[in-house]
């Protein structure tokens, strides 16, 4: 199944610049680590975004799971490097209570 609302899927602002890309985020920072060893940094935030939101609107849901929050959705996929290298990522999506929209949560590598 793919995403519920996909073509509303939003990553809120800061989410990528203050969590995903922090070296300084006391959760974020050890996947920092990662994008920005693949060459994502803050000065690429919205290629990463791009691809990102790209991931949710056309790949299909691994796995769903409720949470106190709402319902939370897996979707693996590929990120393209600025060298071309592709690298293989999980992403987590949530639909929360009483919302419409999916909002990004976080990315990890698998």
């Amino acid at each position: 199944m793919k995403l519920p609302n996909r073509r509303r899927a939003y990553i809120p602002q800061g989410k990528l610049s203050g969590y995903l890309l922090s070296s300084t985020h006391a959760v974020g920072k050890a996947k920092s680590k990662f994008f920005q060893a693949i060459g994502f940094s803050v000065a690429r935030e919205e290629d990463l975004k791009q691809q990102l939101l790209s991931l949710a609107r056309t790949h299909e849901v691994t796995n769903i799971s409720r949470s106190t929050h709402g319902i939370k959705y897996v979707i693996e996929g590929t990120l393209e490097t600025k060298t071309k290298r592709k690298v293989r990522i999980r992403t987590i999506w949530i639909i929360e209570e009483h919302q419409h929209n999916p909002r990004f949560v976080t990315a990890y590598p698998l």
